[in-house]
């Protein structure tokens, strides 16, 4: 089992940025990857970068590519998603979640800190 608390979510005007944080409890954090989704009100969950737990992989979404940043700490247990150059469609609520090394799903899932853009 993992805990998954996600934070720095808040209102930004849009061009500014933001960085959120997903802290993991447990002692496998290094073997799980991390994902970031979104979901916006009366849309479905839409996958915005995920970070392998061997080599660091990465992958992002179509629609924050170039503009969002994923990385993780092993040390802290912890995996960030740094936003930058926000655009008012970027609002919804973020989820962290992971995905263990001996599962194809994103197994564990956080609460959601919500990200407001303003126009």
């Amino acid at each position: 089992q993992v805990q998954l608390v996600e934070s720095g979510g808040g209102l930004v005007q849009a061009g500014g940025s933001l960085r959120l944080s997903c802290a993991a409890s447990g002692r496998t954090f290094s073997r799980y990857g991390m994902g970031w989704f979104r979901q916006a009100p009366g849309k479905e969950r839409e996958f915005v970068a995920a970070i392998s737990w061997i080599g660091g992989i990465t992958i992002y979404g179509d629609s924050v590519k170039g503009r969002f940043t994923i990385s993780r700490d092993n040390a802290k247990n912890t995996v960030y998603l740094q936003m930058n150059s926000l655009k008012p469609e970027d609002t919804a609520v973020y989820y962290c979640a992971a995905q263990p090394d001996y599962s194809r799903e994103y197994d564990f899932w956080g609460q959601g800190t919500q990200v407001t853009v303003s126009s």
